[in-house]
């Protein structure tokens, strides 16, 4: 695990400072068990898998609240994939607020987006591919994040000194690609590699029903580009990490029960200059037949000037789905859809369902399924034997 040793440095002070305060723990253990109906494509792919999880969380103020500290780590043992098993600090904070301004120095996780089949926008941490394939997860990000607040919306100037590498499965992980990543040794434009800062600033404000979002990106591309080599076992595919500009608007405006949603991003470096958004809208039908759920109608278009060279598989594609909320004690919630291929029709199926047991438990529940994937789609391809069912049992302390 690679994680920057300046950000460390600049929030050491911090643990010392938060060390002589009055903190509390929370966080969560749990253990989560996948199934794989479908005969896997490698021969060292199991149909069954299981792992345990374990993510505190130490939180601590003074000041009246205007300092603070916040330490996250995360760790999973993964039985079948050694390269699931992995250790990250996803919060290491200290943040000082005052009247107009914050500032966070440390490793934190940064999220920008409002649509719901993918995050154009969200650029400033990586993804953790091998938790879950949906790309929620992220890798803490090394950070000086400044914050200026006024009455014209907040503006956040952040410097990213260090870069995290994606994950990705191995041999033995499931769901992986058909064809190898060698993410051990990936390249990098930059001659600075790792090491390259990387800048970003981000406008936002709420104008009456309008939540909008202005950013803008210059550094190492968290996407990597894939070049195939010839090694003496096969093809392997190895990341590369470009310089990249990225221009970013994410907007949402509520309209009674109706969310419309909008991002939109320019984006250069990775080969040619391009253009991509995400929109669509949700609409939310409120206590349904007088019994205290709401149900959420969702439907999104994803578009990639790049077609078959964009390095995602959401080029071309509708998304559509529902959301459903019991609105009970136990916090029941559903959300399924489903996101399809204009022109292939392939499709890529998503359910997840959640519910509490008492004060401390959660059961989670996934399902990630693939349909009619063609040889054609160089990303979904090597996933079609990869359908799932999670099921992820939980403890909150």
């Amino acid at each position: 695990m690679r994680i920057v040793n300046f950000a460390a440095r600049c929030a050491a002070f911090a643990v010392l400072a938060a060390a002589a305060q009055a903190g509390e723990w929370t966080g969560e253990l749990a253990v989560e068990g996948r199934l794989f109906p479908q005969t896997a494509l490698g021969p060292e792919q199991e149909r069954a898998n299981i792992s345990f999880s374990f993510e505190p969380e130490y939180y601590s103020d003074w000041q009246d609240g205007d300092q603070s500290f916040t330490f996250t780590p995360f760790f999973r043992l993964d039985h079948n994939d050694p390269d699931r098993t992995h250790l990250d600090i996803r919060e290491l904070t200290w943040q000082k607020s005052a009247h107009d301004w914050e500032l966070r120095v440390g490793i934190r996780k940064v999220f920008w987006g409002v649509t719901e089949s993918q995050h154009l926008v969200d650029v400033i941490n990586q993804t953790d591919f091998v938790e879950n394939l949906d790309g929620e997860d992220k890798l803490g990000q090394p950070m000086v994040n400044f914050a200026w607040i006024q009455d014209w919306g907040t503006l956040d100037f952040f410097i990213l000194p260090g870069f995290r590498d994606r994950t990705f499965p191995s041999a033995q992980g499931r769901p992986s690609f058909a064809v190898p990543v060698d993410f051990d040794n990936p390249q990098f434009e930059s001659g600075r590699g790792r090491g390259h800062v990387d800048v970003a600033v981000r406008w936002s404000n709420n104008i009456g029903p309008w939540d909008i979002g202005l950013s803008h990106f210059a550094g190492t591309s968290r996407d990597p580009d894939f070049v195939p080599e010839m090694r003496p076992g096969g093809m392997v595919f190895v990341p590369r990490y470009d310089q990249i500009h990225q221009s970013g608007l994410d907007v949402q405006m509520t309209q009674g029960s109706w969310l419309w949603k909008a991002e939109v991003i320019s984006r250069s470096g990775q080969r040619k200059q391009y253009f991509a958004s995400t929109t669509g809208f949700e609409y939310t039908i409120g206590n349904v037949k007088n019994s205290g759920m709401d149900i959420g109608l969702l439907l999104e278009y994803n578009y990639d000037e790049r077609g078959d060279l964009a390095l995602t598989p959401f080029e071309d594609d509708i998304f559509f789905g529902a959301r459903f909320a019991l609105n009970d004690v136990q916090s029941t919630q559903v959300l399924a859809g489903a996101a399809v291929d204009r022109q292939t029709g392939a499709t890529f199926v998503n359910v997840e369902a959640s519910r509490r047991f008492g004060q401390s438990w959660t059961m989670e529940l996934q399902y990630r399924g693939f349909v009619d994937i063609p040889e054609t789609d160089r990303f979904l391809f090597g996933l079609r034997n990869d359908d799932y069912l999670q099921a992820e049992w939980a403890w909150h302390f």
